[in-house]
């Protein structure tokens, strides 16, 4: 008689990971998460996005819930283990500094992702190109318009928001990120953006002592399953802590090296169909 194979959870990042720079997900990658699931294992989003940013055309691939906002938010199935904020002092502080040096940034919360006042052309200048001058950027926006920069909520006078989950910043051509860093130093965990199209000096302030790994053990805990049966899989640094905590850890392709040498395993490329190989390798499908 043979033994039954226990099933998998599996913890799986978004960006550079399950979808691509340009928000696409490969139809490999749809298919693997699909055949996983309906081979017993429990599949988890486990992303820095906040709620707001999980798209329906992520909802319908089908998964078991979700770790956003970088381990600040957890769900699983209807219900919600916890959701921490950051204080109204905190976001006050954040709102009024950026605005002074003029650096673009959102805040991320589950109701919405609210965007400071000159986010807009600076995002579209790096996603789509010079619209003014380039027909071909012109394009771009026009028929493929991407689905971070159409989910934002623009215009809003006040910022001074009671939910955020945490804020991330765009690259500022005048304020170092270790400035920003510096600024912050003590209140909120600093680190480099993981979307490489907001550039090298972009970021995310995160409240301290939340990532990825301790919500994926509180999560665990409340399931009553076992660290044995975990997979993660991602593409940044965001990712170590989890990748590192649970029993196989998968860096794609496109990860970054410091990651890469952290991880069990290394699969391909986004573009390469990295998700479903490494679903392959390990007996999820």
């Amino acid at each position: 008689m043979t033994e039954r194979i226990r099933p998998k959870i599996v913890f799986i990042d978004i960006d550079g990971t399950l979808v691509d720079d340009d928000g696409n997900i490969p139809l490999s990658a749809q298919q693997a998460c699909q055949q996983a699931r309906q081979n017993g294992n429990l599949l988890y989003l486990c992303t820095g996005r906040s709620k707001a940013e999980i798209y329906d055309s992520i909802w319908d691939i089908g998964f078991d819930g979700l770790i956003g906002a970088g381990g600040g938010y957890v769900e699983f199935g209807e219900d919600v283990l916890y959701h921490k904020k950051v204080t109204a002092e905190d976001v006050r502080h954040m709102v009024d500094f950026f605005n002074h040096h003029q650096i673009d940034f959102y805040l991320e919360s589950n109701s919405a992702l609210y965007a400071s006042s000159n986010l807009q052309p600076h995002l579209e200048r790096r996603i789509y190109g010079d619209i003014e001058n380039d027909p071909v950027a012109r394009e771009k926006k026009e028929l493929r318009p991407h689905p971070f920069i159409t989910g934002l909520t623009y215009g809003e006078v006040d910022l001074y928001k009671d939910d955020v989950n945490k804020v991330c910043f765009l690259e500022s051509s005048t304020i170092p990120f270790e400035k920003i860093k510096q600024e912050f130093e003590g209140k909120f965990q600093v680190m480099q953006c993981t979307v490489p199209i907001f550039g090298e000096g972009s970021g995310e302030l995160v409240i301290p002592g939340i990532h990825k790994a301790l919500a994926i053990a509180d999560l665990l805990e409340h399931l009553g399953m076992s660290r044995e049966d975990t997979i993660a899989i991602g593409d940044g640094m965001n990712d170590a802590e989890m990748l590192e905590y649970c029993a196989i850890g998968i860096a794609m392709g496109n990860a970054k090296p410091a990651l890469q040498a952290i991880a069990d395993d290394i699969t391909a490329t986004v573009a390469e169909d990295g998700l479903f190989l490494s679903f392959q390798k390990y007996g999820l499908i």
